[in-house]
């Protein structure tokens, strides 16, 4: 485990933490061992688990953000309908975007503790899409689900998005590997949070920051446990 964790790795500001699977995909090097333990666990049992999305820095997730506040990419409600963002008050297209999108500096693929997962050849030659209905019920990936749900926490991953709490949306697809994760959770102050994004260039920056107190409590630290 790291002794030392930079406020520059928390908010996604380097990348020196973080070991590169292949060119797209990065996590947290002391998450490399966990991971690659729980992917063959899981080819033992029939599943080809692939990280969809590990690693974020902040300017990645700053494109992401300004992008739908902007109106140039989607933004989706509860039930995975595309909203018309014109017709919202700043206030509410900011919580709109974060039910599904992390503020950038507080995303936790910012740690490389956190990643995306599925099995490509749950598929059946359609894109993933990540949304819960792949994951839930009679979805490509339930098998997938299932397993990890039963499986994980042996390797110490769990879902920090289990369930809707008022906050960010259920992510089936997400798991965090809790011995890091939980370390870098405990150093995201509202203070640290603040600073970084004070500098950055995101869009509508003093509303933002203005409501920033109440997006911390519950869409930052609002998560399950293991």
């Amino acid at each position: 485990m790291p002794t030392a964790i930079s406020k520059a790795s928390i908010t996604g500001c380097t990348d020196a933490h973080i070991h590169y699977l292949n060119d797209r995909v990065g996590v947290h090097k002391a998450m490399v061992d966990a991971f690659l333990k729980l992917q063959q666990a899981a080819l033992a049992a029939g599943f080809n688990l692939k990280i969809a999305s590990g690693y974020r820095s902040f300017d990645q997730q700053l494109a992401i953000f300004n992008g739908k506040l902007s109106g140039q990419r989607n933004v989706l409600d509860i039930n995975n309908q595309k909203l018309n963002l014109a017709d919202l008050k700043i206030q509410e297209k900011i919580t709109s975007i974060l039910l599904f999108s992390a503020l950038p500096g507080a995303s936790r693929h910012h740690w490389g503790t956190d990643i995306d997962v599925y099995d490509p050849d749950l598929l059946n030659d359609k894109p993933l899409q990540l949304e819960s209905w792949e994951y839930e019920a009679t979805g490509p990936q339930a098998p997938l689900t299932k397993w990890l749900d039963e499986n994980m926490k042996d390797f110490g991953f769990y879902r920090p998005y289990d369930l809707y709490r008022g906050g960010v949306a259920a992510e089936p697809w997400h798991i965090s590997y809790h011995p890091l994760a939980s370390m870098y959770s405990s150093k995201l102050t509202l203070d640290l949070l603040r600073d970084c994004l004070a500098t950055s260039e995101i869009s509508n920056k003093t509303d933002l920051l203005a409501m920033l107190d109440i997006i911390y409590n519950q869409y930052i630290i609002n998560v399950g446990t293991p």
